[in-house]
């Protein structure tokens, strides 16, 4: 069994956006040399997400709106209790808890075992400073 270990590291310039990991990933799995196992990727922060999804920018705006809907943006304490820690972005963490932490992808013959149309996604809900995102590959 063997293991490889990745970081990813972003800046976006806007506070809120989705990046089209996957080739990052893959590279990552095919420098690993592992032909067979699995292949974590996490965010490394509270206020981002890794997830699975079709590369549809159609799509991509519908989470954006859903999730400003669901959690909009405001930077009072009123909106959110943990803005009263100074901080402002009490929203980002409820975005990033709807959109989850981190996937597992199979490594099938030395590569991502993907259903058609999946992708991996990088999202950022508090942006514009460094965030890290950790892919993780073990196998053999």
């Amino acid at each position: 069994m063997k293991t490889h270990r990745q970081v990813l590291t972003f800046t976006t310039p806007r506070r809120v956006e989705f990046l089209n990991i996957t080739p990052q990933v893959e590279a990552a799995v095919v420098g690993s040399g592992i032909r067979e196992g699995l292949c974590l990727v996490n965010a490394m922060h509270i206020t981002a997400s890794v997830f699975i999804n079709d590369d549809e920018p159609g799509l991509h705006e519908d989470y954006a709106r859903w999730l400003e809907q669901l959690a909009p943006y405001d930077p009072s304490p009123q909106a959110y209790h943990h803005n009263r820690t100074g901080e402002d972005n009490g929203d980002a963490h409820h975005k990033r808890q709807i959109m989850g932490r981190e996937v597992v992808v199979a490594v099938t013959d030395g590569k991502l075992d993907f259903g058609p149309w999946e992708q991996i996604f990088y999202g950022e809900f508090d942006g514009r400073r460094p965030k890290r995102v950790l892919i993780k590959i073990i196998g053999d």
